[in-house]
């Protein structure tokens, strides 16, 4: 090797880490998620309060995290670093800290800042002590200067999270079956906030459109754009396409012309669902089921239904031309069509239901005091050994949100290549027991991104993988920010 290409390489390694997306995302998560997952369960309204109060909220502002620090038997804090971890079967973790206010009837109560937990630290992340120390301030800390980072300790064990590859949200793919009542159907997972709603299109023997999510089984498509405001006929044939008549639409249009009203069309689904409440109630609730279960990627409000019902027809017109033959058959193996979910967006994951889990534990608390007849301070409803202890046990057993098994492990280190195989292993969600050939099998798409050679043998063959030594994960971009550019440059809105 060249003089030239060691300088090179060097000096591409100084700037660049084999393991930099999994910190990258690491760092995103705590920058952004964290506050993001907040603002969604920003207001907590008890359901019993004192009888002299009208209205009682709770309401979660600004959260950070700080560098890992220790509580000594004595009470005292100090900063610990990774190697005295290590040694004295310590987590190397930071605290999690929060601004919480109190309103009564609006009127602010009470405001205070409070640690709610802590969070394990990934090494040689923003937030690790490790991170830009030179090579000597390493070794006098006890590292390996070589040491890449990327993983954790939890009680003393270095655990790595292992990416998981998933199909990608919010993404119509269009497939031909081989069995089943439809001959194409259409899948998509819309994700919106803590949402992950899985959606179905389906053509049946009689020639109508059906889609299901959620409790809502095979409503005919038409009616539902119908129920979320499109109600003219026209305008759904406009909507599907400007330039041609599919006659499969007619017929769907011809079938259910009788529903003219948005109202109609509401009262048609929620009877079909099956709620049976009165009139006025049955409307209401099923408002409330598509605002919050259909597309949420979209939007959860009243104003968003139109946008659902116009994506509805550009999914219509997808899945028609595909079950035509003139668009070809979407290839969900193909690595366009899949997203990786990195540590961060696996904490991220983790912190949301467990956050969950800290306000429900929350209300309770306050509500039994208030039982009693006292109006407590929040800051002793609050248990921040709850949210610590259940996202330690998550990372030390490997257990996940969603029952999935073996996402934390503990990190191998027979040498330096295995351990940086293991900082980079990816595994699909398929089960290891069923054959799925064509998941298993190695995809042009994979090229330069996974490692083409390596994988075990026997069950797990294809679905567990590499990323590729050099591959570079990109972090999700903020929508509103490419919609606002794309604005710029002159694109109009329906």
């Amino acid at each position: 090797m060249s003089e030239k290409t060691k300088l090179l390489l060097s000096s591409y390694f100084k700037q660049n880490s084999f393991v930099a997306s999994d910190i990258e995302s690491f760092n995103d998560f705590i920058d952004k998620l964290l506050q993001e997952i907040v603002n969604e369960n920003k207001e907590i309204e008890p359901t019993i309060i004192p009888p002299n109060v009208d209205s009682f909220k709770i309401r979660l502002d600004k959260v950070w995290v700080t560098k890992p620090e220790i509580t000594e038997a004595d009470g005292s804090k100090r900063v610990v670093y990774p190697q005295e971890a290590r040694l004295r079967k310590l987590s190397y973790s930071a605290p999690i800290f929060m601004e919480i206010s109190s309103h009564i009837n609006d009127v602010q109560r009470e405001t205070f800042t409070t640690q709610i937990g802590n969070l394990p630290i990934m090494l040689k992340s923003n937030y690790c002590h490790l991170n830009r120390m030179g090579r000597e301030d390493l070794i006098s800390k006890g590292e390996d200067p070589e040491d890449p980072g990327g993983y954790f300790i939890i009680n003393g064990t270095e655990k790595v999270l292992i990416g998981v590859e998933d199909l990608a949200a919010n993404k119509l793919l269009v497939s031909k079956e081989t069995i089943g009542v439809s001959e194409y159907i259409g899948r998509m997972f819309s994700e919106g906030g803590s949402f992950k709603i899985p959606h179905t299109i389906e053509k049946l023997k009689d020639g109508i459109f059906y889609l299901t999510f959620t409790r809502v089984k095979r409503i005919p498509l038409i009616v539902i754009i119908k129920a979320l405001g499109l109600t003219k006929d026209e305008d759904i044939m406009m909507f599907i396409s400007r330039d041609r008549q599919f006659d499969s639409t007619l017929v769907n249009l011809f079938e259910y012309a009788d529903i003219k009203t948005e109202e109609e069309a509401i009262d048609y689904i929620a009877k079909k669902t099956g709620i049976t409440q009165a009139k006025e109630i049955r409307i209401e609730r099923m408002k409330e089921i598509m605002d919050k279960y259909l597309l949420p990627h979209l939007g959860t409000n009243p104003k968003d239904r139109i946008l659902k019902a116009y994506n509805l027809c550009k999914y219509l017109k997808k899945f028609i031309l595909v079950s035509q033959n003139e668009l070809p058959l979407d290839d969900k193996d193909h690595y366009s069509n899949k997203r990786l979910k990195l540590s961060g967006d696996l904490l991220a994951d983790l912190f949301t239901v467990n956050l969950k889990v800290l306000i429900n534990d929350m209300l309770y608390n306050f509500q039994r005091i208030v039982k009693r007849g006292k109006f407590p301070s929040i800051k002793v409803i609050i248990r921040d050994k709850l949210l610590t202890q259940r996202i330690y046990s998550s990372m030390a057993t490997g257990s996940w949100v969603g029952g999935r098994k073996g996402i934390s492990q503990r990190i191998q280190r027979l040498n330096f290549l295995d351990t940086l195989s293991h900082l980079q292993r990816v595994v699909s969600p398929l089960s290891a027991s069923q054959e799925n050939f064509e998941a298993r099998e190695l995809h042009p798409t994979h090229a330069g991104r996974l490692c083409c050679m390596e994988t075990p043998e026997g069950t797990n063959i294809g679905l567990r993988k590499n990323l590729a030594i050099l591959s570079r994960i990109s972090l999700d971009t903020n929508e509103d920010e490419v919609v606002k550019q794309l604005k710029t440059l002159g694109l109009k809105t329906v």
